[in-house]
């Protein structure tokens, strides 16, 4: 299909602005929405480097699709700006699971496009991960090490990072971004979350998902081929009790898969 240049024109610079702070705002989103042709040459620019553009509201975000795209947030970034400067891969690999838990905290099966609460407190979130740590030592040792190689997850350290964390201070309502404990990489996590506005605020203990978060976990992370599987194995535990014991209950506090 030939284009006018100012169409053309239009959709780089839309493209452009994307690429440099991951997000755009009212006019641009107005013409990305408006036009088909410079909504689709943008699509396509965002689909060449394996992003794609997601609206939200009067924003558009270049979210990256896979870890090969140069979009993406390397794991030597995301050491060194959101974890302690001492973070080693275990630290990255445990910080994914409580991302996932945050995110299943808010819906209860594949099935449900929209969250089932407003906000997870942060005692309930940390909770929530001893929960899925606990789910994860029911598998024999040299089980988890056969899984790692299946999903990239490396689940022995996971344990082992999470067991290792000192939670004597959990009660301490502020903790200093050196503290090795549980609540304070909770905090790391959450801080990333925030940061990448896939979480808010909304009281002093208490996380929200984002309009922006919500779309990409409709879109993508609920698709099993997306996940890899990571969800299902992770609560698989649960559901064969569940099966076992006839029960159709559904909780809140964690995703049914």
């Amino acid at each position: 299909m030939n284009y006018e240049n100012e169409t053309v024109m239009s959709a780089f610079r839309i493209y452009t602005e994307l690429s440099r702070s991951g997000v755009v705002e009212q006019e641009s989103h107005k013409q990305y929405m408006s036009d088909d042709h410079i909504r689709g040459l943008v699509d396509q620019f965002a689909s060449a480097v394996d992003c794609t553009v997601v609206s939200v509201g009067v924003q558009l975000y270049l979210i990256p699709r896979v870890r090969f795209s140069p979009f993406h947030i390397s794991n030597e970034t995301m050491k060194k700006t959101h974890l302690r400067s001492q973070a080693v891969n275990a630290d990255l690999y445990l910080m994914y699971v409580v991302i996932i838990v945050f995110i299943g905290a808010f819906y209860d099966s594949y099935q449900s496009l929209e969250p089932t609460r407003d906000f997870l407190v942060t005692d309930e979130w940390i909770r929530l991960v001893q929960e899925r740590i606990d789910t994860l030592k029911e598998h024999d040792p040299e089980q988890l090490k056969q899984y790692e190689k299946q999903f990239s997850y490396n689940w022995v350290a996971i344990v082992e990072k999470w067991d290792a964390m000192d939670d004597i201070k959990e009660t301490v309502k502020r903790q200093s971004g050196n503290t090795i404990s549980r609540l304070s990489f909770v905090d790391s996590v959450r801080r990333f979350m925030l940061d990448q506005n896939l979480a808010e605020q909304v009281g002093e203990f208490e996380t929200a998902l984002t309009e922006k978060a919500k779309i990409i976990v409709q879109r993508f992370f609920m698709e099993l081929d997306t996940n890899r599987g990571i969800l299902q194995f992770l609560y698989q535990f649960e559901i064969d009790k569940k099966d076992s014991d006839h029960t159709v209950e559904v909780r809140n506090d964690a995703i049914n898969f």
